[in-house]
């Protein structure tokens, strides 16, 4: 194991039990709920009350935060399925709220960065300093396209790495602000009132080269989905690099689904339920957004294997009906609890979940799951004797 890993695993603790520094995140289903994906409609509809609901189940389990995604078309049913726009229904959600965090998704250049900073500084205050960002700088094949974006991937990582600096400059400068860059200029900006305390953590993904550069030098967290342990230790020690080169140490998150059920039998036959009834047109317009995309993630989320099983617990069958991270956990609460312990032990220190449909799995996951694996941090942080 690298210097790195360990160090990072450290820095996750600060006690005896480790478990205390470790967060879980649950995610909020913007395309919609049910205990099946990729059908024309979803059985839950993304309408306010039941997110809502969501995030209530969220915050009573004691989740840390609550991932919500950002895009353009439906991407778990058909594309004209009803879809919750990321930022108002935030907004919405973080009135209604009390403890958990948001964790918002926004995609440099499809909004002012002007006033992108300021809805963000204002919605800092409204929650009480409960968000963060998460930058989205690539994207789906097609998905820039429907709103007028024309742009290439390098193009994308390189704008939103001056979206970002501005951003901060903007939330911790009293202005007025001055910003030259190549494809953003601000002269005589304010943003007041400015976040109290500490502003909004950024938080990164992506494997490509591009991404784990611009990781290195700006982010807060990088966030990776779920893949087989040693192509993620990989990846790691490939985000380590960049870490040191920047002089940098940010914190790593991992974002998976889970599928758990009281015994591994069950938990598989509950997988393959999910998308035993997908529609065939969703599933070729999942096929076709995937085909030809620069994005390197999503191109290893959907990579061909037996059955879907891509490792003994981990099941990418989802990505036959999802965009984005298509891969899960599948297994008891203690083979699930296994398997993350892995990923802790390659330097996680946060972890994004999700499980459909997402107010049961909550339940689920908080209750079955997640006891047995603080159990297992908090042995493993143990220092062995002398």
């Amino acid at each position: 194991m690298s210097r790195e890993i360990l160090s990072a695993r450290r820095s996750a603790l600060n006690s005896h039990n480790g478990s205390s520094q470790v967060k879980f995140s649950w995610f909020i289903p913007i395309d919609g709920d049910g205990a099946r994906a990729g059908t024309l409609r979803a059985e839950r509809p993304p309408d306010f009350d039941y997110l809502r609901q969501v995030v209530e189940t969220a915050e009573e389990c004691g989740f840390y935060s609550l991932l919500i995604p950002t895009r353009f078309a439906n991407g778990l049913f058909a594309e004209d399925a009803p879809l919750a726009e990321t930022w108002t229904t935030a907004t919405a959600l973080a009135a209604v709220s009390n403890r958990i965090r948001f964790l918002i998704a926004v995609r440099p250049g499809f909004i002012s960065l002007g006033l992108f900073a300021q809805m963000a500084a204002a919605l800092h205050h409204i929650s009480k300093g409960r968000i963060d960002i998460n930058i989205v700088p690539g994207g789906i094949q097609h998905d820039f396209e429907r709103i007028g974006e024309v742009s290439d991937h390098a193009t994308r990582y390189e704008r939103a790495e001056e979206f970002i600096a501005a951003c901060r400059q903007l939330w911790t400068q009293p202005g007025p602000v001055d910003f030259q860059g190549d494809y953003y200029r601000l002269q005589d900006a304010y943003c007041s009132p400015m976040p109290d305390g500490r502003p909004p953590l950024l938080y990164l993904g992506g494997v490509s080269p591009q991404a784990m550069g611009l990781s290195g030098r700006q982010a807060d967290v990088h966030l990776s989905w779920i893949e087989p342990v040693e192509e993620t230790r990989a990846r790691v020690e490939a985000l380590q690099a960049e870490f040191r080169q920047a002089g940098r140490r940010p914190s790593l998150g991992l974002r998976t689904h889970l599928v758990v059920r009281d015994s591994e039998a069950e938990a598989w036959a509950a997988a393959e339920e999910l998308i035993a009834h997908a529609d065939p047109a969703v599933k070729a317009q999942r096929k076709s957004a995937v085909a030809g995309t620069p994005m390197v993630g999503q191109q290893a989320q959907a990579r061909e294997a037996n059955g879907h099983r891509v490792g003994p617990h981990l099941w990418n069958g989802l990505s036959e009906v999802r965009v984005n991270c298509g891969t899960a956990i599948v297994g008891t609460p203690e083979q699930a609890a296994n398997v993350l312990l892995d990923y802790w032990k390659l330097g996680f220190q946060e972890f994004i979940l999700s499980g459909f449909p997402h107010v049961e799995e909550c339940r689920r996951v908080s209750a079955q799951v997640l006891p047995l694996l603080r159990e297992k941090i908090a042995a493993a942080s143990i220092p062995s004797p002398c």
